[in-house]
């Protein structure tokens, strides 16, 4: 089929709730993708943070090829070998004893929320089941997570919202301590928020938070969609702060490119879900779960590409801050971790997207003036060269 035929047909046939660029995409390749008029791209959006290895890194092929041959779906009425092998590697690195498995984010935070407020009416006060979250948060599209998400441009059109969420602003220990009541049971934290901008807490924010937490017996969920398996240089980002959470939530790198989420949590968290309780039909099933592990065995092999996304990240921000310094009025700041990263600009961001895409890279842009770099880990030297190289050039013209 030509590209114009698939453009006609997908706003012929699709929903419209993206704002697609004209572009097909038919063939990725490590840090690379093709489109159907066989243009080549430089991948820096990488699924939005889920192209952890690349497109169609060889392990996760091979492990989904075998594993369709063998046995694709069963129920969770059975146990499932992958998915005992994914739960166990997961558990063995990170703070948790238990693992749920769904199928993306925003299913992990709904079961997290679920578990939270079953959690507190058994162990702490039926009458305890609020959740605070943070202003430019985000944690995913279902009415729950949106309601948890604390930007209304995604809440409009969708009232009456979920009860039980409150927000305040993020990095504000103060404005957190101000706003528990009797009714809270838990805080919902992105440790570096994402969509909302690329958003870098101060270093001691969390380990406040985790005190607070502590001595006002709530619960701490980290929402780690975006910045777990290996995003920010750590495999969970939690890590760089010293703490950790009774709750998390992770998917998109979690798969290395297909459909898994995870909800994570320690004994005496998860042994309020009974059967019963919470449940996914297609959740953890074998075909996700054999990629999962092919993805994660990959990311701690050596523990050879968590520090290959240190080395790039500090290259990177390296480079971007060149750019900062020498077009000061059109960049405001560069932050981030490893390689989730953000350059805010003072200036919409929307056309320099589309004239990166032009040119043969592909870059994301959020919060409206923050451009998002989401490169896989095994990015190298000369693609962050092509990128500041196409950015620069967009920069002389626009100064």
């Amino acid at each position: 089929m030509d590209t114009k035929k698939l453009f006609e047909e997908s706003s012929r046939y699709i929903m419209n709730t993206y704002s697609r660029y004209p572009v097909a995409l038919r063939k990725g390749r490590g840090i690379k993708v093709w489109s159907t008029d066989g243009k080549e791209y430089l991948d820096f959006v990488g699924g939005v943070a889920v192209n952890i290895l690349g497109h169609c890194h060889p392990r996760v092929v091979v492990a989904l090829q075998k594993q369709a041959q063998r046995l694709i779906h069963v129920s969770n009425y059975f146990h499932i070998e992958p998915q005992i092998k994914l739960a166990k590697l997961l558990i063995e690195n990170s703070f948790a004893d238990k693992v749920f498995f769904c199928n993306s984010g925003a299913e992990a935070n709904e079961a997290a929320i679920k578990l939270a407020r079953k959690f507190a009416k058994e162990k702490m006060n039926p009458d305890r089941f609020e959740i605070l979250t943070a202003l430019n948060s985000f944690h995913g599209r279902t009415l729950a997570a949106v309601t948890a998400t604390a930007q209304e441009k995604f809440h409009k059109g969708f009232e009456p919202l979920v009860p039980g969420f409150r927000y305040v602003p993020f990095n504000d220990v103060d404005a957190l301590k101000s706003a528990l009541t009797k009714e809270t049971c838990a805080v919902l934290l992105e440790p570096i928020q994402g969509e909302g901008g690329v958003n870098v807490p101060d270093q001691n924010y969390l380990k406040a938070v985790r005190e607070i937490c502590n001595e006002n017996n709530l619960l701490l969920i980290f929402d780690e969609v975006q910045t777990g398996m290996g995003r920010t240089g750590k495999l969970f980002a939690y890590e760089h702060y010293g703490i950790t959470p009774d709750i998390m939530t992770i998917a998109k790198g979690l798969g290395g490119g297909v459909p898994i989420g995870a909800m994570l949590a320690t004994d005496k968290v998860a042994e309020s879900f009974q059967p019963g309780n919470h449940a996914s039909t297609f959740g953890g099933n074998p075909l996700v779960c054999a990629a999962g592990v092919a993805t994660l065995d990959t990311i701690l092999e050596d523990g050879f590409l968590l520090d290959h996304c240190n080395r790039m990240s500090g290259y990177f921000i390296e480079r971007l801050e060149q750019l900062h310094t020498a077009f000061p009025n059109l960049i405001e700041e560069v932050r981030g971790k490893g390689l989730l990263l953000g350059m805010q600009l003072t200036r919409e961001g929307g056309p320099i997207v589309t004239t990166c895409l032009e040119k043969g890279i592909l870059i994301n842009c959020t919060a409206g003036n923050v451009l998002r770099f989401l490169p896989p880990l095994i990015v190298q030297q000369k693609d962050i060269d092509k990128l500041i190289e196409i950015l620069h050039k967009i920069f002389m013209k626009i100064w």
